[in-house]
């Protein structure tokens, strides 16, 4: 029998609080420890400390309570404390923290493995791999692609996020703070036109019309049988939620398919029951050849992993993948939870119901201020673009103040976009009807007073 997410008993009540003097000692304190000992490089876009978090609820070490709609960055989905997460890891620690699967193999490996086989899209055979961070994934994933080709090319896209290590900052579109002087970086890497609807020069171009233009780029400036890898978010994050046109995917895929390219889905903030899909790229029935994942994978320990078919996977001689802490055996049992809990919640349809009230009264903001110059996104994965005053010009100040806003009024929300100026909205996908309307609420009304 499926449990609805409305049913869930939170341990946390499930209401905003802030006192009047947030940032409270507490977590002042904290601060002046972490100046002293933790690099400045790290940065954190709230200045309070957590001590505990449940549902959609973050608490801090003040007795603030915040509503959650960044979930960890899309981690925390089945919520940060689900009890059949925490109670899988508690049995797992009472045996086991470590082995490495590489020596000592485990059967939570193998059955995590299973478990991506039969929900990543497509009826083919598969293989999967686990490793620790969606970096470690991708990275593996484009090893994989340039074995099993023979080739050296790799494709990737305007506003693209794909991580911090050396290669994933070559794939990587923006600058500043993720790949200035950190360079030089990873050769063989080139950058396509994004479909982009809202900043498109022709807004009639369809999705089918901006794949033409990146797939006759490719073949000019590298040629398609130099190409080991186009790899795509099937929904952008970090570049601002950008959703492509309708064919965008498709007909990338379907060139690919043609020029023996290896198609890969980097599904590390859109998989796992995000956009009202198990994978994003569901929703147009696009069948990778490779699929990243990480974030919500495992209820907020950290695994990320690829999937793909088995004779490109199959293709790596034996050592050529693997890691110490890869598939960690806590971590396995997490995802295993996790996966349970989606499936009893059936966080999908719960995902399509956060999209079907939020997107009405972000749409109702957009119809009543200038500032708002798109609203976009699936399921909870959702976005607001903030733009100079009836243009298309980005408003990074504007949207800054509104993250600052609702942050004093009790709700933490994160900032996106190639151009710094999209609020993005990525609440657990267990938190309550009445929880998101309010944050709701209070971002509506940020984005108001502060335009």
């Amino acid at each position: 029998m499926t449990t609805t997410a409305n049913d869930i008993t939170y341990r946390l009540e499930q209401k905003r609080r802030v006192q009047a003097d947030f940032p409270g000692p507490k977590s002042v304190a904290l601060t002046e420890r972490r100046k002293a000992v933790v690099a400045s490089g790290v940065a954190s876009s709230v200045p309070v400390y957590v001590a505990d978090a449940d549902g959609g609820i973050i608490q801090d070490v003040d007795g603030n309570s915040f509503i959650d709609l960044g979930a960890g960055i899309a981690v925390t989905s089945v919520g940060a404390s689900d009890p059949a997460v925490v109670g899988a890891v508690k049995e797992a620690v009472e045996h086991f923290t470590h082995t490495c699967f590489m020596v000592t193999p485990y059967e939570g490996y193998v059955a995590v493995a299973e478990q991506l086989n039969r929900l990543t899209p497509g009826d083919h055979e598969k293989r999967t791999v686990l490793f620790n961070s969606g970096a470690e994934a991708v990275e593996n994933a484009v090893k994989v692609a340039r074995l099993a080709t023979g080739r050296d090319a790799v494709v990737a896209f305007d506003h693209a996020y794909h991580g911090r290590t050396n290669l994933t900052m070559a794939l990587t579109a923006k600058a500043m703070p993720y790949k200035t002087n950190f360079g030089p970086f990873a050769p063989e890497v080139y950058r396509m036109p994004m479909s982009y609807p809202f900043r498109e020069e022709n807004p009639e171009i369809t999705g089918a019309e901006a794949a033409k233009r990146a797939i006759t780029m490719i073949e000019k400036q590298i040629g398609g049988d130099s190409v080991a890898a186009i790899i795509i978010e099937p929904i952008q994050g970090e570049g601002g939620f950008i959703v492509p046109a309708e064919g965008f995917l498709p007909a990338l895929a379907a060139w690919a398919k043609e020029k023996g390219i290896v198609f890969i889905a980097d599904e590390v903030q859109s998989g796992f029951c995000r956009t009202g899909e198990w994978f994003a790229v569901n929703h147009e029935g696009v069948i990778p050849d490779i699929v990243t994942m990480a974030k919500g994978i495992a209820g907020g320990m950290p695994l990320s992993a690829i999937t793909g078919r088995a004779e490109l996977l199959d293709a790596v001689h034996p050592g050529g993948l693997g890691g110490t802490y890869g598939g960690n055996p806590v971590a396995c049992a997490a995802a295993l939870a996790a996966i349970g809990s989606m499936e009893q919640y059936d966080l999908n349809a719960r995902a399509r119901h956060i999209e079907d009230l939020a997107l009405g009264k972000l749409r109702e903001l957009a119809a009543e201020t200038s500032v708002v110059g798109d609203v976009r996104g699936r399921g909870a994965m959702l976005a607001v673009e903030l733009v100079q005053a009836g243009s298309k010009e980005p408003n990074p100040e504007l949207t800054k103040a509104v993250a600052a806003a609702c942050l004093k009024e009790g709700v933490i929300i994160l900032t996106c976009g190639t151009f710094g100026n999209v609020i993005r909205l990525l609440p657990p996908l267990v938190i309550s009807d009445a929880l998101l309307l309010d944050g709701l609420e209070v971002l509506a009304a940020a984005v108001r007073a502060n335009s």
